[in-house]
């Protein structure tokens, strides 16, 4: 009743405009834009501060002495790491949200309206298990593994088999490209998510902690701080990286149609 109320409203102004616009009306459609328009912003503050940390925030604290990083990291980590991990939790949940809709379409269009819930099983197994791969692989930081480099090879190899194992056992008859590029970018969203509240932000919490205790009482850092910091930075920068391929298949799955079911 409201809304059409105010959908009314709106249609009467434009209409004294001479504008030909006519709102789409029922639940459904208010909710997908909602959930979609959530989605952009909340992703726009979470791949924003994670380039600021990664690409200014992260150099510029090297730079500084270290009395003064010391006092400088706590405050500039606890309050800007808020922001990204809260931003990156919206986002998510806006987005599997709106995925789970997809599904549910697909699923209906191809004579299956159960079949959705079965697919998201699979599509989240799938990302869950290449984040327990990728995790190893970021604690292990020993041999060969202790060079990025080799670490980034190595998540960028399982993000890749992991998007096609996706795809192959999501491409069936009635699933769109839509559905198709969205579980590939919201599975690289859903490993940028996990990251930061799994990996990043348990290490850096501790970093913020143990660095204030040390400018308030002056009590050194723990043997491990080392690592973890290694860890955290490792993580937001493979973040960033993986936020390229992501946004383009959340791209793709409007603009780009390249992937359609068996």
């Amino acid at each position: 009743m409201i809304y059409s109320v105010i959908s009314a409203t709106w249609s009467a102004c434009f209409a004294l405009w001479k504008l030909n616009v006519m709102f789409p009306t029922g639940v459904s459609n208010i909710e997908e834009i909602t959930l979609r328009w959530v989605h952009i912003v909340a992703g726009i503050f979470w791949v924003g501060f994670l380039s600021f940390f990664v690409l200014a925030g992260g150099p510029m604290l090297k730079s500084l002495d270290p009395a003064i990083r010391a006092k400088v990291f706590p405050e500039l980590a606890s309050r800007g790491l808020w922001w990204l991990r809260w931003s990156a939790l919206v986002a998510w949940l806006a987005g599997f949200r709106y995925f789970m809709i997809l599904a549910k379409t697909d699923a209906v269009n191809a004579g299956r309206p159960h079949a959705w819930g079965g697919w998201i099983g699979i599509w989240l197994g799938c990302w869950l298990a290449a984040f327990a791969i990728e995790m190893v692989l970021i604690r292990a930081g020993e041999g060969a593994l202790g060079n990025k480099l080799v670490i980034g090879a190595l998540v960028l190899f399982v993000m890749t088999a992991t998007s096609w194992l996706v795809v192959s056992l999501l491409a069936q008859p009635g699933v769109s490209n839509r559905t198709l590029s969205i579980s590939i970018g919201g599975g690289l969203g859903t490993i940028l998510f996990f990251n930061v509240w799994g990996i990043a932000w348990r290490c850096q919490k501790r970093l913020i902690a143990w660095t204030r205790a040390s400018v308030a009482q002056g009590a050194p850092m723990p043997p491990e701080a080392e690592k973890l910091g290694q860890m955290a930075t490792l993580t937001m920068q493979i973040n960033l990286w993986l936020s390229f391929p992501m946004l383009f298949f959340m791209a793709a799955s409007a603009h780009f149609p390249f992937l359609s079911g068996g």
